[in-house]
């Protein structure tokens, strides 16, 4: 690409910071102010003060009047382009052709002859932004006489549409090329340059393939699309890699998108490219504070701010997230773990939302806690951020690197749900980012040597060694006395040598560091049921069958269990059962004491003609499947209407649940779901 390619690329992403979407996708006050028309590479100040010298370098300039011409009684389009008027003044130092428009010299600021006139000819355009109207040779001179002006116009001509066709004639290619400008960096942003500057006209398709691309890309964003807006933001990019504006654009989209390391890099190189830009500055200061960069995020606001895009609020924000932080880190140091949670999650709430050390604190204050699904979601939210931000944080807790902490959180959350190997990957992981810590070694082996410790305990399980097991187990809980798995399997082992008040102990003291650790609720039941402790037996069956309502094994169990405590309290059992198909009653009384029997039985009332019924059948003889424990019980109202007026049924379909021969509940044409629902809210809850 040549020069001139690369200027006019440049320049026609002059205005494009005007539609530079902002960091935050589900703000309402996104402005895109230049981007719903096209948008000239002619923008610049409103007021512009030239000077430039001929090639003889003898006459100057005309005088400011001239430019007030042009620049203000010529007037601006709404897009920052120049306009001409139809009836120009006549300037000294040019020549007409006829009584045609004015035509200006085509020499340049420090250029030799130019495009210009006569070998004699001083004179130079009084604005260097100025574009040509009329017949221009490359001399200057007109071989032809000049048509007729056309009348004049009670509106200005604008020169130029937007798409790099300016002038309103044949214009004649022979001059020197227009000098490389000296652009502003801030005048990319939709900014004023600070200083004037020639700004060449940009190619037609570059400048308007780049707006079009740009108003495309904005578009999908305001809708909240940010993978196609991205995909043109990307375009934009390579149609004008220098632009602070266009990385901005894109970096907008990569947070829309979650991709904040690669919004971070596009925020970075923005800053780079244009050092003066405050949008840029504030842009990459709120992504810091998101990702709990603190000084970094301190260090761009105070940029911003001495560019006057500092917004106060981020200021508030920063110092909130700094000290919520720093006193979650003191209370992990003293192992104060409520408030180490309370304060992480301040300090996320605050702005730090994708800090990914705020996160590692509160893992690890939620295991150290005893809610380990709580820290594992955590720690699951936590990886999916990109692990490359971590290398970017200075902070340290108790001389640990950001990066190696969170690999040792990690490990301890992976070894607390009986992850070993994952454990002892992540411990090794985080000694080798931070090899000389000695907390790090401290856990590296503790780890090793619980995962060493399960490892022979369930060797020697499986060779029916129980008691060596058992001893195994209890080796790995000198090393980590919080580990649920352990306590669990060393649970097994007594339960195989029948030593079950044991049993109940581990499982106590591995549901009290996990509460829904189900392999352990299942081993305490049945230790229970060997205790013959039947009214906690039925309790710990009852929530699984709410946690496993499919699991037959369960329900068979929990309706044992419910016999049992039944006939140690001396009521009657004979017509509970379990299992079997839908029951068809025929008469009242056999209705009756289907009814009265223990248990929960839940009635059908049906007829073959009707379509709902037909439907909704096949469901019931699948929850009569699923929950073997209740009595299901069916009624054709067509060939037993006596016992449909005996329960005033005159809907079908309709379901009658009892229990202990009470009603206890009544649907009438209901949903599969509420069906469903109830069902299994009575066979969790009989006893």
């Amino acid at each position: 690409m040549s020069e001139a390619d690369r200027i006019r690329l440049r320049t026609a992403a002059l205005s494009l910071d005007g539609g530079a979407v902002r960091d935050k996708p589900d703000a309402k006050a996104d402005v895109f102010a230049d981007l719903g028309s096209p948008v000239s590479p002619l923008r610049a100040r409103a007021s512009v003060t030239t000077s430039s010298s001929s090639s003889s370098g003898s006459a100057k300039s005309p005088a400011p009047s001239n430019a007030g011409a042009m620049g203000v009684a010529g007037g601006r389009s709404h897009s920052g382009e120049l306009v001409a008027e139809s009836t120009p003044p006549r300037l000294p130092g040019h020549r007409r052709c006829g009584s045609g428009p004015l035509i200006f010299s085509g020499g340049s600021s420090g250029g030799s002859g130019g495009g210009g006139g006569d070998r004699g000819s001083t004179a130079s355009s009084p604005m260097t932004n100025a574009l040509p109207a009329g017949n221009i040779c490359p001399s200057g001179r007109v071989p032809v006489a000049a048509a007729a002006p056309p009348p004049p116009r009670s509106r200005p001509d604008v020169l130029g549409s937007g798409t790099g066709n300016y002038g309103h004639g044949s214009i004649m290619r022979g001059g020197l090329a227009p000098a490389r400008s000296s652009i502003d960096s801030s005048s990319f942003l939709g900014h004023a340059p600070r200083s004037p500057a020639t700004f060449p006209a940009a190619s037609g398709s570059s400048s308007g393939n780049l707006q079009e691309v740009t108003r495309v890309a904005n578009e999908w964003y305001k809708k909240g699309k940010y993978a196609e807006a991205l995909r043109h933001y990307d375009r934009a990019v390579v149609l004008c890699p220098e632009s602070a504006a266009c990385r901005g654009n894109r970096a907008s989209a990569l947070i829309g998108l979650g991709r904040l390391a690669d919004a971070l890099r596009d925020c970075e190189e923005a800053v780079r490219l244009d050092p003066a830009n405050g949008r840029a500055h504030s842009r990459l200061a709120g992504l810091c504070l998101r990702l709990g960069m603190i000084s970094k995020t301190r260090r761009h606001l105070m940029q911003a701010g001495h560019l006057h895009q500092s917004d106060p609020s981020e200021w508030e924000k920063l110092q909130q997230v700094e000290a919520h932080q720093g006193r979650s880190i003191d209370a992990r140091k003293i192992g104060d773990w409520k408030s180490a949670l309370r304060e992480a999650d301040a300090a996320i709430a605050a702005g730090a939302d994708s800090s990914q050390l705020l996160l590692a604190i509160r893992s690890e204050a939620l295991l150290r806690l005893h809610k380990l699904e709580e820290a594992d979601s955590t720690l699951t939210s936590l990886l999916k951020l990109d692990s490359i931000l971590l290398s970017l944080l200075a902070a340290k807790l108790s001389g640990m690197l950001a990066e190696s902490y969170v690999c040792i959180v990690r490990a301890q959350v992976d070894m607390a749900l009986g992850r070993f190997d994952a454990a002892v990957e992540a411990a090794e992981n985080a000694r080798h980012i931070d090899p000389g810590n000695a907390e790090i070694g401290m856990i590296l082996n503790n780890v090793k040597l619980v995962a060493k410790a399960r490892a022979q305990g369930n060797e020697l399980y499986k060779a029916a060694k129980f008691s060596d097991a058992s001893i195994a187990y209890s080796e790995g809980l000198k090393y980590e006395p919080s580990n649920p798995v352990l306590y669990c399997n060393r649970a097994a082992c007594w339960g195989k040598l029948e030593r079950w008040e044991k049993a109940v102990d581990d499982c106590n003291e591995a549901l009290r560091i996990q509460p829904n650790y189900t392999k352990a609720l299942l081993r305490r039941a049945s230790s229970y049921a060997k205790l013959e402790r039947w009214a906690d037996c039925v309790r710990d069956y009852e929530v699984l069958r709410k946690e496993l309502p499919a699991d037959t094994e369960v329900a068979e169990s929990l309706f044992h269990a419910q016999v049992a405590l039944k006939t140690t309290r001396g009521e009657d059992v004979s017509n509970m059962k379990f299992g079997g198909e839908v029951e068809m009653v025929t008469s009242v009384e056999q209705l009756h004491a289907a009814i009265g029997s223990p248990g929960v039985s839940v009635v059908y009332f049906m007829s073959a003609m009707n379509q709902q019924c037909t439907k909704i059948a096949p469901s019931v003889d699948s929850l009569c499947s699923e929950f073997p424990s209740l009595n299901f019980l069916k009624v054709n109202v067509d060939d037993n209407p006596m016992v449909a007026k005996a329960e005033n049924v005159r809907i079908v379909p309709t379901f009658k649940i009892y229990k202990d021969g009470a009603r206890v509940k009544e649907m009438i044409c209901p949903s599969l779901h509420v069906l469903r629902y109830s069902v299994r809210h009575y066979a969790v809850s009989s006893s």
